[in-house]
């Protein structure tokens, strides 16, 4: 390890290399629960690509792993230390390098978060959709990673359809630049695609090239509440037939509404079955969507509906899905799934989970972004209980297990990271994992950037 710390120190600032066993132990893993993290050689902190290629190259001569990491806000371990590795924090790459208003691009370095980069282009004119919950905290490098999704996603999709191109440093110390400035382009393999959600697998990305659209005009809210899951799943499926194309929406069932309640005042009445949230940000013609939602709501046995007239109301509104996770927290530890299904097996989901929770006697949550089929069951048991901990494990595979049984995924947003690695193959099957790890070996033919994650 001596010779590890000197030959990093060579390269970059003292500063920038971290060896007190105090400051790597706070960095050693993610927001994830129940995924080992070991004990890192080394947190290194560059500031330019350059640096970060030399530590690669460091870290190739030496055999050591290297975990990149951004805010560390994730929840699947993605980012979590192994035992002897180089830790790469891109906390310093934090510049926005350009936004242009008429190309509607910005140029960002990994580090930047989320939300300083909306609240700057923002100020041009410009809107960067994708908003995952953790936005004033995650950083666009890491939000590249796992191809977070949001609130915005049912409308404007996800991470992956906003990067145009990357600059991304190679195991071999080797920079790569993929895609292109251009709002059009289909020259050779789209690399781009392929690193967006590979969770520093396959390279260390130094810069980003994303799309930006024009800021919409303030959203209005709609918010009903129904004494079933059928009736709301139902509504949210008619809400998308409608050739409407909401903003925003959201589904809580009902023990996430019971939850809501008691944490604060919201006025949800005890016999809630599930709440929709839905928003439209079509500016002069919001007022009319959230008239039409709100109809949809009630033909379809909403026992009440609430429109916002303006954005304080719509704020006010759409603060219950907001605080979901401190509402959760006090019940228990959670586990947080993020299974995604088609919306038309929604309710044979939603019914599924319910089983799953009787079975294993869990209280399972389930809150999600219903527009586009994408659930984040929420499994919450008793701290400090190893029998109850095993129970909820088992529940959480369960879920996934049910996810794949209706044509869905193990996971829309999150990633895989360490929490779901073990069933990856039965979404992909042997040869899709097998050529996975392929491609894995072409990238990075020694296995050294984040092994273990993604692929065991």
């Amino acid at each position: 390890m001596t010779d590890l710390v000197t030959r990093l120190r060579s390269v970059l600032d003292d500063s920038a290399v971290v060896d007190d066993s105090d400051v790597l132990a706070t960095h050693r893993n993610d927001h994830a629960t129940f995924c080992a993290a070991g004990v890192p050689a080394v947190l290194v902190r560059p500031s330019t690509t350059s640096e970060v290629a030399e530590v690669l190259k460091v870290a190739g001569a030496l055999g050591v792993p290297v975990v990149p990491q951004g805010a560390r806000t994730g929840l699947s371990g993605a980012a979590n230390a192994i035992d002897g590795c180089i830790l790469l924090s891109t906390a310093r790459m934090n510049r926005i390098l350009e936004i242009s208003a008429e190309d509607q691009v910005a140029v960002v370095q990994p580090g930047v978060v989320n939300a300083e980069l909306s609240r700057a282009v923002l100020d041009q004119g410009l809107f960067y959709p994708p908003d995952p919950s953790s936005w004033e905290m995650s950083t666009i490098g890491g939000n590249i990673a796992t191809n977070a999704g949001g609130l915005c996603c049912v409308k404007y999709g996800v991470t992956v359809d906003f990067v145009r191109g990357l600059e991304v440093v190679l195991a071999s110390g080797e920079v790569v630049r993929t895609g292109r400035r251009s709002a059009k382009g289909v020259a050779g393999y789209d690399l781009t695609r392929l690193i967006v959600g590979s969770e520093g697998t396959l390279g260390v990305v130094t810069e980003a090239t994303l799309t930006l659209r024009p800021a919409p005009e303030a959203a209005l809210t709609a918010a009903a509440t129904f004494l079933s899951i059928e009736d709301g799943i139902a509504a949210a499926a008619a809400i998308m037939a409608s050739g409407l194309r909401p903003s925003l929406l959201e589904f809580l069932d009902g023990p996430t509404a019971r939850a809501i309640q008691d944490y604060r005042d919201m006025g949800l009445p005890a016999s809630v079955g599930s709440l929709l949230i839905a928003q439209s940000d079509r500016g002069p013609r919001a007022a009319d969507d959230v008239a039409q939602i709100a109809a949809i709501c009630t033909a379809h046995g909403a026992v009440e509906v609430a429109e916002a007239s303006d954005a304080e109301e719509s704020r006010m509104l759409l603060e219950a899905r907001r605080l979901v996770n401190p509402a959760l927290e006090p019940l228990g530890v959670t586990l947080v799934d993020d299974v995604a299904v088609p919306r038309s097996r929604l309710v044979e989901l939603l019914r599924g989970i319910g089983e799953i929770a009787a079975k294993y006697q869990v209280l399972i949550c389930c809150p999600g972004h219903v527009g586009d089929g994408n659930m984040h069951p929420t499994v919450i048991f008793e701290r400090d209980n190893p029998a109850a901990q095993e129970k909820a494990l088992e529940a959480f595979g369960a879920v996934m297990e049910l996810g794949l049984a209706l044509g869905g995924t193990i996971t829309g947003e999150h990633g895989i990271g360490l929490l779901k690695a073990r069933w990856l193959e039965d979404e992909l099957g042997p040869i899709g994992l097998d050529l996975h790890r392929r491609v894995k070996a072409a990238f990075d033919p020694h296995g050294l950037l984040n092994p273990g994650k993604v692929l065991r």
